[in-house]
C-alpha cells in the first residue's frame, strides 16, 4: 500500500534523487523518530549528512501544490462517502525568531495565547469511513509581512502571493475541492469563520449547505416583523419542548450528548439558527445554517458535530507524523514538509479505514472484553515504526552523527554570541 501511495506522487519529481529522497521522508514520518526534523529523519535513513532532505524541501524541483492534489484525490478517492463535510480550521506552529514565513506575535489555539508563531489554514475531508487533511495555506500576516518586500524576499514569499484573511483562505481551498471534483454537500467551521459573511455567500452560490459557528452577539431575524435579536436572546425564549437531546457523533468516551434547539430564521425554510446547549453545564453554542433543500434537525446535529474532526487530525498529524517538528523558514519548506505529512497522516487514516472490519452496526450489544478496538492511526504508526526501523546502526555511524550535530550547533552558538556581543547595550 505504501508503494501504491509512493507511486501517485512519483511522476511529481523530475529526478530519481528527489524521489528517492521523497520516500526515505515519508519512511521517517512513518517511523518511531522522536523529532521528526531533516536531521533526525537523514540518520533515520541511514544517511551521512542531512543535505539531501534539506535539499528536497528547500531547492529540489518538484511542487507542493501538485502533491497537494494527489493528496486530496487519494483521501477522496478511499475514504469518499454521501455523508462527507468539509472543515475549516487553524492550528498554530510555535516558532522562535522572525525570519519563518509568517512568523509573528500573534493569537494561537495551540498555545492558548498570544506567542510568536506561524498560523495554518487548513481544509480536512471527514466521513464515516474516516477523516483526513487535504490542504493548507500559510497565513501571511499584512502589516508585518505583506507589506515589509525585504522580509518576504529573505523568507522566499513569491511576489503573487497578497494579503487574504483566514476565511478568505479557507474559501479558496473549498473552491479548489469543489473545482476539482470533490462530491460532498456540506461545509462546518468554527467562529472565526462562520463570522465571515464572504465564507457564507460562497458556499451558498456553490450550494453546499453549511453548519458554521458563531457568537452569541449574533444577531438573526426570527419574528414576522423581522426584528433583529441576539441569537443568546432568542435561546432565552424557547420553550422547554424546543429542546431535543441528541448525539452529535461518538467521542473518545461514547456518544457527545447535547440538547439541541432550532429556530428558523428564513422565509423557505432553508435558514436556521442551531443551538446546542451543555446538559450538566448549561452553556450554550450558536450555528449559522443553510442549506438548499430542506433537512431534519438531525443532520445539521451530525454536520456540527463532524466539526471536532478537524482537531483530531491536528493532533494526529503533530503526533504522529510530525506536522510541527519542521526546521525551516522559508516559504517552499514550509508548504512541502506540510503536504508530506498530510500524506503520511492520509496513508496511516486509510490503512485504519482498510484494517476495521466491515459488520453490521449494533449500537445495543454489549461490549465484550476479549474484543479489542478497531486498530487506530497511533496504532497502526507505532506497528509501521516497528517494521520500519533500519538494521542495527554501527557504532562509527551513531558517533559521526553526535559529531555532526554538536560541530553545527557550536558554529550556531558562536553565531549567536558574536550577534549578542555586538548588539548596542540596552543597560
Amino acid at each position: 500500500m505504501f508503494d501504491q501511495v509512493m507511486s501517485r506522487i512519483a511522476g511529481r519529481f523530475r529526478r530519481v534523487e528527489p524521489r528517492a529522497t521523497a520516500r526515505a521522508y515519508l519512511f521517517g514520518l512513518l517511523s518511531g523518530v522522536e523529532r521528526k526534523n531533516c536531521w533526525r529523519l537523514a540518520e533515520q535513513a541511514g544517511h551521512a549528512r542531512p543535505g539531501p532532505m534539506q535539499r528536497l524541501l528547500r531547492t529540489a524541483r518538484w511542487s507542493a501544490d501538485e502533491v497537494r492534489d494527489d493528496v486530496r484525490a487519494y483521501v477522496v478517492e478511499q475514504l469518499g462517502a454521501d455523508d462527507g463535510v468539509l472543515i475549516v480550521d487553524e492550528t498554530g506552529f510555535l516558532k522562535k525568531g522572525r525570519g519563518s514565513a509568517g512568523v509573528q506575535r500573534q493569537y494561537t489555539g495551540t498555545a492558548g495565547r498570544i506567542e510568536n508563531s506561524q498560523v495554518g489554514v487548513f481544509l480536512a475531508y471527514a466521513s464515516r469511513h474516516g477523516r483526513a487533511l487535504i490542504d493548507r495555506r500559510l497565513y501571511l500576516p499584512e502589516q508585518a509581512w505583506c507589506q515589509d518586500g525585504e522580509r518576504r524576499a529573505g523568507a522566499g514569499v513569491p511576489d503573487h502571493v497578497e494579503f487574504a484573511t483566514k476565511p478568505a483562505l479557507a474559501g479558496r481551498m473549498i473552491e479548489a475541492a469543489l473545482d476539482a471534483g470533490i462530491a460532498t454537500s456540506w461545509a462546518t467551521g468554527d467562529e472565526a469563520y462562520g463570522q465571515d459573511p464572504g465564507l457564507r455567500a460562497l458556499l451558498e452560490a456553490r450550494r453546499i449547505g453549511y453548519v458554521l459557528a458563531v457568537a452569541c452577539s449574533t444577531r438573526v431575524r426570527i419574528n414576522q416583523d423581522r426584528t433583529a435579536v441576539r441569537a443568546d436572546a432568542a435561546a432565552d425564549h424557547l420553550p422547554v419542548s424546543a429542546w431535543h437531546r441528541q448525539s452529535a457523533g461518538a467521542g473518545a468516551k461514547g456518544p457527545r450528548y447535547y440538547d439541541w434547539a432550532w429556530i428558523e430564521i428564513g422565509a423557505d425554510g432553508h435558514r436556521h439558527l442551531l443551538i446546542r446547549r451543555n446538559p450538566t453545564s448549561g452553556e450554550l453554542a450558536f450555528y449559522l445554517c443553510w442549506t438548499p433543500q430542506r433537512v431534519p434537525l438531525s443532520e445539521l446535529v451530525r454536520v456540527a458535530g463532524t466539526r471536532w474532526c478537524i482537531e483530531e487530525c491536528f493532533q494526529a498529524a503533530k503526533g504522529q507524523v510530525g506536522l510541527d517538528h519542521y526546521q525551516v523558514r522559508h516559504w517552499t519548506a514550509w508548504h512541502r514538509h506540510i503536504t508530506l505529512a498530510m500524506l503520511a497522516l492520509a496513508f496511516l487514516t486509510v490503512l485504519a479505514a482498510d484494517a476495521t472490519p466491515t459488520r453490521p452496526a449494533e449500537p445495543n450489544r454489549p461490549a465484550r472484553s476479549s474484543e479489542p478496538i478497531d486498530l487506530t492511526v497511533p496504532e497502526i504508526r507505532h506497528l509501521l515504526g516497528a517494521l520500519l526501523n533500519p538494521p542495527s546502526t554501527t557504532p562509527s555511524r551513531l558517533l559521526a552523527w553526535s559529531t555532526w550535530r554538536r560541530l553545527h550547533q557550536a558554529t550556531a552558538r558562536r553565531s549567536h554570541y558574536r550577534r549578542r556581543i555586538s548588539a548596542p547595550s540596552t543597560a
